[in-house]
C-alpha cells in the first residue's frame, strides 16, 4: 500500500494499492520498539524528579551528594521502568493486533469493492449485455457502495 503525502496540490491522502501486491502499514516491532522508548523516557522523568526532591533532603555540605541523589534517582527510575514496561508491551501488542486487523478489513474491502467496479465497468463497456442488466448491477453496486438497504427501482 502507498500513502502519498499531504499537501497543498493534494489535500487528501490517496491510498493506491496493486492487486495482490497488500502490505500492512501497521508494523509490530516498531510499536514495541516506541513503548520502550516511551517506558524509558518516562523512567527517566520519574528518576530526575526523584533525584530532585532528594535533593531538598540531602544538605549541600554532604560529602558524595551527587552521587547519593545519582542513586536516589537511578533507583527510581529502574523502579517505575520495571513496574510499567511488561504492562506497556503487552498493551502495545494487543493495540497493534487490532489496530493490523482493522487495516486488513479496510484494505481488503477497498479490494473487493475495486474489483466489482472493475467487473461492472467490463460488463457496461460489453455491447452483449442489455441496458436494463447494465443498469441493474450498476445501481446494485452503488447501493452497496453507500450501504442503502433498499433500493426502488422503476419498471
Amino acid at each position: 500500500m502507498k500513502i502519498s503525502a499531504i499537501n497543498k496540490c493534494c489535500p487528501k491522502p490517496q491510498f493506491t494499492s496493486k492487486k495482490n501486491d497488500y502490505e500492512n502499514p501497521i508494523n509490530r516491532g516498531t510499536e514495541k520498539g516506541l513503548a520502550i522508548w516511551g517506558s524509558i523516557g518516562g523512567s527517566a522523568i520519574v528518576g530526575a524528579t526523584a533525584a530532585g526532591i532528594g535533593s531538598c533532603f540531602i544538605k549541600s555540605g554532604i560529602k558524595n551528594r551527587g552521587i547519593k541523589l545519582g542513586g536516589i534517582g537511578a533507583a527510581a527510575g529502574l523502579l517505575t521502568l520495571a513496574l510499567t514496561l511488561p504492562a506497556k508491551i503487552y498493551d502495545t501488542k494487543v493495540k497493534a493486533f487490532t489496530r493490523e486487523k482493522e487495516m486488513d478489513v479496510f484494505s481488503r474491502d477497498r479490494e473487493l469493492k475495486s474489483n466489482i467496479i472493475e467487473e461492472v465497468d467490463k460488463e457496461v463497456k460489453d455491447e452483449d449485455v442489455s441496458l436494463d442488466q447494465k443498469i441493474n448491477h450498476y445501481t446494485s453496486v452503488q447501493m452497496a457502495n453507500k450501504g442503502n438497504g433498499m433500493l426502488i427501482k422503476g419498471v
